[in-house]
């Protein structure tokens, strides 16, 4: 049975993939109370990892599109820690973005942009979150964007 959220999920064109499975010794998600923290996703899609230093050889919209696949992995993260039910989400709680840039770059918050509008178009008020959107050195596997969250469910 498809709820309300994978509903508005397909109307805007996007399948969750399966939950990506931890590249090292954590898991993906924790859940405390009625909480969920999801651990840090990176970007991908079909064709693979998203690599890339922002300021260097990727654009800010192209970041911003890379943000948005960590999106998609975030919500894919948090329908497995809903038992298939993303329905039961209240709302997302706090996102913070690393955007792997150059030490000049200063779009870090557009970058993030990818994955809070699309969150924002995809959930409502419920997507509505705080946010940090930081710059790094680098990011593991040399990938353009990695985001962690904080979602509130019933």
């Amino acid at each position: 049975m498809t709820g309300t959220i994978e509903t508005r999920l397909a109307e805007l064109g996007v399948t969750l993939p399966d939950a990506p499975a931890p590249a090292a010794n954590y898991v993906p998600y924790v859940i405390a109370g009625d909480m969920v923290y999801v651990s840090g996703q990176i970007s991908s899609d079909a064709a693979g990892l998203i690599t890339g230093k922002l300021g260097a050889d990727m654009d800010t919209a192209d970041g911003a599109a890379a943000a948005k696949t960590c999106a998609i992995s975030l919500l894919a993260q948090l329908k497995a820690a809903c038992d298939g039910d993303l329905d039961r989400l209240v709302r997302v709680v706090k996102l913070v973005g690393f955007v792997n840039s150059t030490p000049d770059y200063v779009e870090q918050p557009k970058v993030i942009n990818g994955a809070s509008d699309f969150l924002v178009e995809a959930l409502g008020d419920k997507g509505r979150h705080a946010r940090s959107a930081v710059s790094a050195a680098a990011l593991p596997l040399g990938v353009a964007v990695e985001i962690e969250a904080i979602f509130q469910i019933k």
